[in-house]
């Protein structure tokens, strides 16, 4: 797909400006450039079926000591505490084969690309996994898939997981239906979701045809069925 089909897909998708995901966040000044992302697998040029957005539970992420790491940005409270923040954009296969991956790790963000997306993906170690991993079989470069996926991330509104988080008997389609409420018209069946072994949310894993539009994840993407309880770390 070119730059410019790539785009306008994505555009086609943005209703109206969205409400901020974080609880706070204040750009940092400036970002240091992590060390050069290492592929841990091969190479893998396949034809794109859809695409899943990958949406992390951050109070999940930081439970556990991380809130003491001084570079972990995401964690230690120096540019934001956040709610939900973007894991990826990933790009499928069709019919549930083996998604494309790792298919340039040049050109490199820049670390002006990585500042401007601190808000949204606070890691900058990741931002650059993402693209090498996955925006690179999209995408020509960094900025280009940055910006497709911040027109998804910003087309969306999360649910308040806090206060989902104190309902009594909480389950999966609980979750699933603050989404719907929140973003009306999207599909229950697009809204995959992962908890760990102990039922805590960990991600929302939300499900795009090749066009770009929401469309229901295969069985293995939409995860846990409505019945099953949920358990969320609170964020405030």
């Amino acid at each position: 797909m070119s730059r410019a089909a790539f785009i306008a897909a994505a555009l086609a998708l943005l209703p109206a400006p969205a409400l901020a995901q974080a609880y706070q966040c204040r750009v940092p000044d400036s970002v240091q450039l992590p060390p050069p992302i290492q592929p841990d697998g091969p190479t893998l040029r396949t034809a794109i079926g859809g695409y899943t957005l990958a949406v992390s539970w951050s109070p999940e992420f930081c439970r556990g000591g991380r809130t003491d790491d001084p570079d972990n940005f995401q964690c230690n409270g120096r540019n934001g505490r956040f709610g939900f923040v973007l894991h990826g954009l990933w790009p499928e296969a069709p019919e549930g084969g083996r998604p494309p991956q790792w298919c340039a790790i040049d050109p490199r963000p820049s670390a002006e690309d990585m500042r401007a997306n601190m808000c949204i993906t606070p890691v900058p170690w990741l931002l650059e996994h993402e693209w090498a991993k996955h925006g690179s079989c999209m995408s020509p470069n960094p900025k280009a898939y940055f910006k497709a996926s911040a027109i998804l991330w910003n087309s969306l509104h999360m649910p308040d997981a806090d206060k989902l988080s104190r309902h009594p008997g909480l389950t999966m389609g609980d979750l699933r239906g603050a989404f719907v409420a929140a973003n009306p018209g999207f599909p229950r069946a697009a809204i995959g979701i992962v908890a760990s072994n102990g039922g805590w949310l960990r991600e929302m894993h939300l499900c795009y045809g090749k066009d770009f539009m929401p469309g229901a994840c295969d069985r293995r993407g939409f995860g846990p069925r409505d019945t099953v309880p949920l358990k969320i770390w609170r964020g405030l």
